[in-house]
This record gives structure tokens, sequence and C-alpha cells, in this order.
């Protein structure tokens, strides 16, 4: 008995249509294209419950002819090519006669068409591939296919659909990126009897970025336009400053009007921005390469997404070079101040030299006084520790400097190497009125006299590893429990960690951001909705691309537990009304394109996962900046909170907040012991 057999028509339809045919969006991508190729002006799409129900697609094209009709419906029949040859040259969409078969296959299609050659129109319906109609009908010039109950004989691949919601967002995004690809041609979306998307067509790139994705957008973006070996390069690309991406899905590439996929274009971008944008982040871009039909192959990919480029390298050098040049020629940035040269007045200088003292500014008002933000910060004692009527003598800084307990003095730098200099303090000679008289002994420090001690009358206690027992010096036990043991401000390294007395024999470390971050964070957990938010007196907008902005909208209750009220906003744009309470107003749109990025790769996390992750990011946003100044006051402010939450040892991330290095390890280093 044969083995082998030769399927039947319907059979191997329904096997093709599963090549071809995956959703909605498939079917809306494969009649769009053909409206394209048939040279129309104007395209209208309409989807009823995210397509699966209903779909119409009508154009203004040639139309087809009655004789044709019938034909366009058989499988591999196509006006696009008839020989060979013709494959090496593709200039259309479509080529491969089998988007209509397939389509008809598995849903009731109805065809409405007329050419500019005939009087009246066709009617032509079909049922899962079978003919139930072909009749005359009055129509205007062009083409309009209604596709309803998609996959209605095909259950099996039914139960593979996602929600309405999720295929209608598909297809916009699908909408987006055809409009986007043809700016000539004037495309209209209508989403259960709401108009999403209208662009006006005649030829202007910017204009149908503008109507697609909205003004906060395209304010971000600068023209590209480079020519090289043939290849022409034109768009639009996000200046350095605009760049703050999470991902690539606002990287657009079309290749001779086709929407692509391109691992090297996406290389070349990422390339030429290197240096102008931070690590991590990724410029948005809408851009379309022009070469010879010859110098590709489309047909390598069912849905015809991805090509392949006979040579890669001329690709990637322009898409590469043409990018710097726009870059270069377009990036408007503010630059950096140049660093104020180190005074070298000998008047300002007079009577440090003996105390080794290089001062990179001058006192013309009470001190502190203020710095240009280009030096590195002077860590200086109190303004109480200046006599007023010695303000703006250089002299007075050394001998105010001497007598306070703080740790040393940062000495400016140029544009050079670092410079390091010893700094030598000769102890002043005790003021002595008579022989007989003894020189004062200088009072112990406290909370009165040096804002450095934090006051004894509240000991900052940090539940962390247990000191060793306590000297005669330290105060003793007051529970049996816990230690009281005093801390010491004694000040902050790099900008970033603050360096502490514990006891008598150790230093403690504190990385400032990793606490700060784990306070706020802990802080957003215990708070409730309205504790934690702070509602935005001018609303942000955000623009995502299609899947994020699903993401969101499925996620708007969790997000407003997390602080951030949203609500749609046009196709793909959200408007934030409020947000959590300690984060900047800078950090929202950037904040919030991460979330929704993490929202729609995390689909199938649990909902309390995913508050976890929003809460983290959030924390690390808000938290103060590693390198960022902060004031002693801040900063002893910082571990007061950190003593009053003993469990806190780690920052969201899993990095240590604190370490201790002890006095015999620090004696070591310096070969006392």
């Amino acid at each position: 008995m044969a083995s082998i057999n030769v399927l039947s028509k319907q059979v191997s339809e329904l096997i093709a249509a599963g090549e071809v045919i995956e959703r909605p969006a498939s079917v809306i991508k494969e009649l769009v294209e053909n409206s394209i190729d048939a040279h129309a002006t104007a395209v209208t799409v309409e989807i009823k419950n995210g397509g699966i129900t209903f779909m119409r697609v009508t154009d203004n094209g040639t139309g087809i002819e009655r004789d044709d009709v019938k034909n366009a419906f058989l499988r591999h029949a196509t006006s696009k090519i008839a020989v060979q040859d013709d494959l090496d040259s593709i200039a259309t969409l479509g080529f491969r006669g089998e988007a209509l078969a397939s389509v008809c296959a598995v849903s009731r299609l109805e065809l409405i068409t007329k050419s500019i050659k005939e009087q009246t129109g066709t009617r032509y319906a079909l049922e899962g591939g079978v003919e139930t109609e072909f009749s005359e009908a009055g129509c205007p010039q062009g083409t309009t296919i209604i596709v309803r109950d998609l996959f209605y004989n095909v259950p099996a691949r039914m139960k593979f659909l996602k929600k309405d919601v999720a295929e209608a967002n598909t297809v916009s995004m699908l909408m987006d990126r055809i409009a986007l690809s043809h700016p000539e041609i004037s495309f209209t979306f209508i989403r259960d009897g709401r108009q999403l998307l209208k662009t006006q067509g005649g030829g202007d790139l910017a204009t149908a970025i503008y109507q697609v994705f909205g003004k906060q957008f395209y304010d971000t973006l600068i023209p590209v336009s480079y020519t090289y070996q043939g290849i022409r390069l034109s768009g639009y690309i996000s200046s350095p400053s605009g760049a703050n991406r999470a991902s690539r899905s606002m990287q657009l590439f079309f290749v001779n009007g086709r929407y692509v996929r391109t691992k090297t274009g996406m290389a070349a971008i990422e390339q030429a921005y290197k240096g102008s944008i931070m690590v991590g982040k990724f410029p948005a871009c809408v851009l379309s390469l022009e070469l010879d039909c010859s110098e590709l192959d489309v047909n390598v990919h069912p849905a015809k997404l991805e090509i392949r480029f006979t040579n890669e390298k001329p690709i990637y050098d322009c898409v590469y070079y043409g990018i710097k040049t726009a870059v270069s020629e377009f990036d408007t940035r503010k630059q950096q101040p140049e660093r104020p040269a180190v005074p070298t007045d000998p008047k300002l200088l007079a009577g440090t030299a003996d105390r080794g003292v290089q001062l990179g500014f001058s006192y013309s008002k009470p001190v502190p006084a203020a710095k240009s933000p280009a030096e590195p910060e002077i860590f200086m004692p109190a303004p109480a520790a200046y006599p007023e009527d010695r303000v703006g003598d250089p002299s007075s800084v050394a001998e105010a400097y001497y007598s306070t307990r703080t740790g040393g003095i940062s000495v400016p730098r140029g544009d050079g190497e670092p410079r390091a200099r010893l700094i030598d303090f000769p102890a002043p000679a005790p003021a002595v009125t008579s022989a007989a008289e003894e020189p004062p002994v200088p009072e112990e420090p406290s909370a009165d006299t040096d804002p450095t001690v934090l006051p004894t009358d509240e000991p900052a206690v940090i539940e962390l590893p247990k000191a060793p027992e306590p000297q005669p010096a330290v105060p003793v036990i007051t529970d049996a429990d816990k230690r009281e043991v005093p801390l010491r401000y004694v000040g902050e390294a790099f900008s970033t960690y603050i360096i502490l007395e514990y006891g008598q024999d150790r230093l403690m470390f504190i990385d400032k951001h990793a606490a700060h971050e784990r306070l706020i964070y802990e802080r957003l957990k215990r708070q409730n909705r309205e504790q934690s938010t702070q509602l935005l007196l001018e609303p942000v907008t955000v623009t995502l691309d299609k899947a994020d902005f699903l993401s969101v909208m499925e996620n708007k209750e969790a997000l407003l537990d997390a602080g951030f009220e949203v609500e749609e906003f046009g196709s793909g744009t959200v408007l934030i009304r409020s947000v959590p309470l300690m984060l900047e107003r800078l950090e929202i749109t950037e904040e919030f394109l991460e979330i929704a990025k993490y929202l729609t790769k995390h689909k199938k996390l649990l909902l309390t996962e995913k508050m976890e992750w929003i809460y983290a990011n959030t924390a690390c946003r808000a938290a103060v900046k590693a390198g960022n100044h902060s004031t002693p006051e801040e900063l002893i402010s910082l571990v007061r909170e950190l003593e009053s939450s003993p469990e806190v040892k780690y920052c969201p991330h899993g990095r240590p907040i604190y370490f201790f290095m002890t006095k015999n390890e620090l004696e070591k280093s310096f070969s006392r012991t």
C-alpha cells in the first residue's frame, strides 16, 4: 500500500496559510503591501476585536480586472514576477503569489474591485477557499478586501491567538511602520470605530514621523542624508542628548521601502553613537536605505522581515559614516565650561607657602564661599571656625583648619595629571601670658563645638556585627542585648563613600548611594498610594512602541500602586499624571521607559515580582548619586536613618552597603604591627 500521498488542495492551502498567516497582523501586512504595489495613494485599514472577527483594507490603486479576479486567489498566481531572472531584481513588496490564497483558506473573504479600464466593478466571495459568489458590483476604482472570522475553520490555530487588545496593538504597530516606509501614501487606521492613525501622504518623512509618534519623539530627532558607493541613506536619528531608550525597539530600518530587521544596521548605528551616549542606552532612528535590487535577497523569510545583502560592508559603512556625519553637524549640546585656572596672585598665596597649602579659590565673602562646579570639592570646617575679622586672609585658612579634627584638605587639580603635595601644618605656639601660667588644655570636641561628632546623648547605634569589648573610654553597655557604640563622622571619599569611626578600633565605610537606595526602597514598600505619590502640575507625555504601550495599559493598577498614574494619550503615547514622591522630574521619562520595557519582557512574572523590580528601579533613580556633592549634615542624617534600620545590609540589587576596616588592619598597612 502506498505511504506517500498527494495532499488535497484544501489541506495544502492550510499548510501554506500556516507559513504566511499567523495572526491578524499577518493578514493586514499582506493586503496593505498589495495595495502599495497597486500604486495606491490612499489606504484605509479597519479592524474590530483585534482583527479576529473583522478586517477591511481599502485602497484607490489600479484595481484587478474581472478576468484576473479568480486567478488572483490561486496559489503562486502573481503579476510581480514571471521568469527565474525576475527573482534577482524584485522591486515590489509582494512576489510569491501566496497571500490571497492563504488568507481565503482560513477565513470568510469578500473582494470588491474595479480597474481603471472597466465601467463596473466585481464582487467575489469565498469561505474557507471555496467560492460562494461572483458578480458585478458598483464601486469606485481600487480594491476593498473584507476578511471575517479568521481561523474559524482551524480551531487549533485560533487558540494560539492572544487577547483582542494584544492583537490590535500588533496591527497598530505594523501600521506605524508601513506609514513610515511609504510617506508618499496617506494611511488611515481605524480600530473598533476609533481612528488612531491618519497620515497626509505627500512624501515628507518628517511629517509622517510627527503624525505617527507625536511631537515629543519628533523633537529629539536630527536629519540624516548620506550617499556611499551607490547606496543612499536618508531619514532621522535621535540626537545624543535624546538617545535614552532602554532597548532597540525604536530603531526602524527600511530597505527599498520594505521594513526589515537588520543586524548590520543596528551594529553600525550603535558603533556610530559610541562615546556620545551612555553605555546601555540605545538611540532611536527611522532610516531608509535605497540600493540596487540585485544587491540583496528578500526571499529568505516567510514574512519577508529579514533580508540578505550581497556585501554587508558597504551597508555598514554607509550607515556608520552617515550617522557620524549627522551627529557631528547637528549635535548642539552645550560644551562644558573650561576649568578655571588656579590663581597665582602673590597676594592670595601670601602666608601659605610655609604651610604648604595650595588654594584654588579666593575668600571674597564669608566662608563657605561659592565654588565653581568645575573645581573639586574642598572640604573645610564649619563656618564658625573662621574668625569674622580674618575672612579674606588666606593665612587664617590653615590655622582654622589646624584647630579642627577633620581628616585633611583636598588640593585642586588642573587639567593635567593629579598633583599631590604634602600638607605640613606646624603646630602653633601656645599663647602664654606668664612663665607661671600653664598653657590651656584643649577641650574634647563635642557636638556643640564640632559638627562632625554625633551627639553623645543620642549615640548612633547600628545593629551590625558585634563590636569588640569596649575600652574604658567607650560608654558602658546599657542593655544586655545591645551595645552602644559611638560613631564619629570623619569625612567622605570620592564624593561616594562615607567614612566613620566606629568605636575606638574600627573604621566604617558606607556607600551613600547604596544606603540611600535601600532606604527609599523600604519606604516605597511601606507607604500607601497617597503617601508615596506626587501629582505633577504639568503631566509628562512618553511615546512607546506598541508592545510596551500594551504592557503599560495591562499593568495600570500595578503602576498606580508604585506611584505612577498613567492614562492613554493617543496611539502609542501615555500621559503620566503622578509619580513617586522622591523621583526627580528629569528622571521621569527615562525611568518610565525602563519600566515599560521590563513589563514587556517579563509578562509572565507574578505581580509581586514586577512590583519589587519597579520599587528597586525607582529607588535607584531617586537615590543620591555616587559622585554628587553632599554636605556633612546630609551624610550624618543618612547615617542616622541607616542606624534606625539595622536589618538593612544590602541594596535592592544585592550590593553591600557598608564594610569595616579594623585599626589593626590599617596599622599593618603602615608596618606598625
